[in-house]
């Protein structure tokens, strides 16, 4: 009788191990094949642009006017934008957001921790049309009473209310690197005498090192691909330039404001919506590969 227990026990045990497996398996299948088919579509339509225009022009060329003649294609304007804009972010961002995650992991007593997580978990939900609103009549016209140049839309608000906006990723992806680094390298350091200032920037910094620059990667890569906030505070306005007073227009808001145009399905101009696309996939793909390598790279066993 308990033989017969225990069989229909391991019966049991063995399906619900199977069951559990082929649904985490299933959950990991359905986020593969959403960016397989994302890439398929953005290849597909992409295609339909690249018949017509050669990819040498759209990469180099310097004058975007897809829909307003003449028609020019040259994507530069549109990566320029979104560099100067991500550029002023990470100039914002990384810094702040690393000291605060030092501040955090090495400095902050428990309570405190308790208080200034919650408020960065906060600024991390704040939805990205209302940093764009907060950057357009809020931080260009306090900039405009310093800055007499200053355009309404402009790529400098929009950057510097970007880096304020990816600092929660920042912080709390360097702090969760930090912490993990084990104790017994803090105490050993203070063993010979070191500060917790020199703790903290030439013992912990280094070992988390790779942790934390993959935060960096990551954030940037959310500064690229970030579209309402850039879509109301920047302008649409693609030009080659390296002014931030200037307003500017980014890979994301051309995409998001041609979208919502009145171009013809299949059209010329509708597919540049997905030759912009491909590009802005390849961008941050990239950065995502560059993030996993130099995590792999510099990684630290313990």
């Amino acid at each position: 009788m308990s033989g017969l227990v225990d069989s229909r026990k391991k019966f049991w045990v063995k399906l619900e191990g199977s069951i559990v497996k082929w649904l985490f398996m299933s959950c990991a299948l359905v986020s593969i094949l959403t960016t397989l088919g994302i890439l398929v579509i953005l290849l597909y339509q992409g295609y339909g642009f690249f018949k017509e225009i050669g990819i040498w022009e759209f990469l180099t060329g310097t004058r975007w006017t897809p829909i307003l003649k003449p028609r020019s294609y040259g994507v530069l304007p549109l990566v320029s934008g979104t560099l100067i804009v991500t550029v002023i972010a990470a100039l914002v961002a990384l810094p702040i957001g690393l000291m605060t995650a030092i501040f955090l992991a090495e400095y902050a007593a428990e309570k405190v921790r308790r208080i200034i997580k919650p408020i960065l978990e906060i600024l991390a939900g704040i939805p990205t049309v209302v940093y764009g609103y907060f950057a357009l009549t809020f931080v260009t016209p306090l900039l405009q009473n310093v800055i007499s140049d200053l355009l309404i839309f402009n790529a400098l608000s929009a950057g510097l209310v970007m880096g304020i906006m990816i600092i929660p990723m920042v912080s709390s992806l360097s702090e969760d690197a930090m912490i993990s680094v084990p104790r017994n390298l803090r105490e050993a350091a203070y063993a010979l005498g070191a500060t917790r200032y020199e703790v903290s920037l030439r013992v912990v910094v280094p070992a988390a090192l790779s942790g934390i620059i993959a935060s960096f990667i990551i954030a940037l890569s959310r500064a690229i691909g970030e579209t309402m906030l850039v879509t109301i505070a920047a302008g649409a306005t693609p030009k080659m330039t390296l002014n931030p007073l200037e307003s500017v227009q980014t890979m994301t808001a051309f995409i998001a404001q041609t979208s919502m145009g009145e171009q013809a399905v299949g059209s010329l101009e509708y597919n540049t919506i997905f030759a912009v696309g491909l590009l802005l996939f390849c961008m941050t793909l990239s950065m995502n590969l560059l993030g996993f390598w130099i995590v792999r790279r510099f990684r630290e066993a313990y």
